[in-house]
């Protein structure tokens, strides 16, 4: 990663994505953020660590067309802060604040202190390695400081945290002029999970499980970015069929939630007909998974070292018509919804986010793509076996709710496109790979897929005796839910659950 400053000294971290990692001081964080994002790079995510007896370490995840690399900047032990990089990468406030409730470090001079990921405070920072959680005591005073929008005619309505649906609570404070809103400001963090705390007491093998589970909906790029991360500390490459089935099981994954997301697009836009047709068809995808790999939803399919299953001929055939019936279906249902005059007037405009905007905050993934933004890791850093397979990224420009429904429907038929693909390379079964079951001592690697929201990054570090001793997995919906903020600005209220919809973002993957 060409990225030239005195006092940064690079080393590759792992073949399986252009990577590299480097410790530098915290006077060199700002400059070096500042020349990556003017070199058109972006910021994918920012975490803590105890390092012991050398002090605490922050973590910056940067990316641009050539790779990615991870700064390691070393804290003080007395006063662990450094620079805040916001001001930069926007992206990076609530991490920051994140990383400030649970270890202590603090960026200098940030604008923005509110608490994230906790709501009382409790005594001490609990991923500190000398956190007492039987001595810690939690005051529940909970005074967040909303803004408040002034003028005449203007009101709040407070949504949330508890919805009407079976969803994560999240609370969303609207300023609004008669319907239309002026302001919205997200309070996210309300089910914090202790999920990178739980990581410290388990096996290699139990964090894979753990992993898959950090968002439900994307359990197979959260697998296979941990067991990719996993790899990368051993050193060891998976056998090439397990590669092509981890990569079936992505697109699957992809193909299932692009199905009931626009269903449910059609559904908050009063054509109830799309969304029962929709899911009828992930219904479908669901119940071939749970028939060929033993989950509907795909978990713990993929482990370090390798996959847990297979799939023979008559699995192959399966796909296959499956493939066949999704692209007549859903050729069928893109029709519908392209020439419903209902339909296309509250998609059309709803929810714009401009190219601009969106390459300033750092939106990403399916939603980025709709903005403009070329971001893809299956195309930029195409880990095998996607340098294989030439995938053609989906991009719109108008970033409306409408252009998220394209790029929605054109990444489903590209993932028909890649599984028909992926099926043809698994021709012969190989001997079964030994699994992964510790690691070397002193380790730190990363795994990133672009998983069907965006791309999800999972960093792993072992201590002296090669046991598990910090994993930050990261979602996507980090960068993309304040975007969510500036999209609905101008619209009118009643739009908020279609645009809110159209990014379909994660509760659960920013609240660890």
């Amino acid at each position: 990663m060409p990225i030239k400053h005195p006092n940064l000294k690079l080393s590759r971290m792992t073949d399986a994505i252009p990577a590299w990692t480097g410790e530098i001081a915290p006077d060199d964080l700002y400059e070096i953020c500042r020349q990556v994002r003017d070199g058109g790079g972006r910021l994918v995510a920012l975490w803590g660590s105890d390092a012991r007896q050398r002090g605490f370490m922050l973590h910056v995840v940067l990316v641009n067309e050539t790779g990615m690399v991870c700064l390691n900047v070393l804290l003080s032990a007395d006063q662990p802060a450094y620079p805040d990089i916001s001001r930069i990468f926007p992206a990076a406030n609530r991490m920051q604040r994140a990383a400030y409730d649970l270890l202590g470090i603090c960026a200098q001079d940030g604008h923005d202190h509110c608490k994230w990921l906790r709501h009382g405070v409790w005594q001490g920072f609990p991923l500190r390695k000398d956190f007492d959680a039987a001595a810690s005591r939690i005051d529940e005073q909970d005074n967040y400081p909303f803004v408040q929008v002034e003028g005449q005619g203007v009101h709040e309505i407070p949504v949330g945290p508890v919805h009407a649906g079976i969803i994560e609570p999240g609370h969303f404070r609207f300023s609004v002029i008669g319907e239309r809103v002026l302001r919205l400001e997200e309070r996210l963090g309300y089910t914090h999970k202790g999920i990178e705390k739980r990581f410290e007491s388990m096996s290699l093998q139990q964090g894979a499980a753990l992993a898959g589970r950090v968002s439900g909906d994307s359990t197979v790029a959260y697998a296979w970015a941990y067991a990719m991360a996993a790899e990368s500390v051993a050193g060891v490459t998976p056998p090439g069929r397990a590669l092509w089935l981890r990569a079936l099981l992505l697109e699957r994954e992809r193909v299932a939630n692009h199905l009931g997301d626009l269903g449910y697009l059609g559904n908050d836009v009063a054509l109830s007909f799309g969304f029962a047709q929709f899911w009828m068809l992930k219904e479908q995808v669901l119940r071939n998974n749970a028939a060929l790999f033993g989950h509907r939803y795909l978990m713990d399919r993929i482990v370090p070292g390798g996959v847990t299953v297979s799939l023979d001929a008559g699995g192959k055939r399966i796909i296959e018509e499956e493939c066949a019936m999704l692209e007549r279906e859903v050729n069928i249902l893109r029709g519908i919804y392209e020439e419903h005059a209902g339909v296309q007037d509250r998609f059309i405009g709803s929810g714009r986010v401009e190219p601009k905007l969106a390459a300033q905050l750092g939106l990403c993934g399916m939603a980025g793509r709709a903005s403009a933004q070329a971001w893809d890791a299956r195309v930029q850093f195409a880990t095998a076996p996607y340098d294989k397979l030439d995938v053609r990224m989906a991009t719109y420009r108008n970033g409306d709710v409408a252009a998220r429904v394209i790029v929605r429907f054109d990444e489903l038929f590209e993932s028909l496109r890649l599984q028909r693909e992926i099926l043809t390379n698994l021709i012969h079964e190989e001997d079964a790979p030994a699994l992964l079951e510790k690691l070397p001592a002193n380790g730190f690697g990363i795994g990133m897929v672009e998983g069907w929201r965006g791309e999800v990054m999972v960093a792993i570090h072992t201590d002296a005796e090669g046991k598990l001793t910090r994993v930050h997995p990261h979602d996507p919906s980090w960068q993309n839910w304040p975007l969510l903020e500036h999209a609905i600005i101008d619209n009118i209220v009643p739009d908020f659950p279609l645009i809110n919809k159209s990014f379909n973002l994660s509760y659960t993957g920013q609240d660890l």
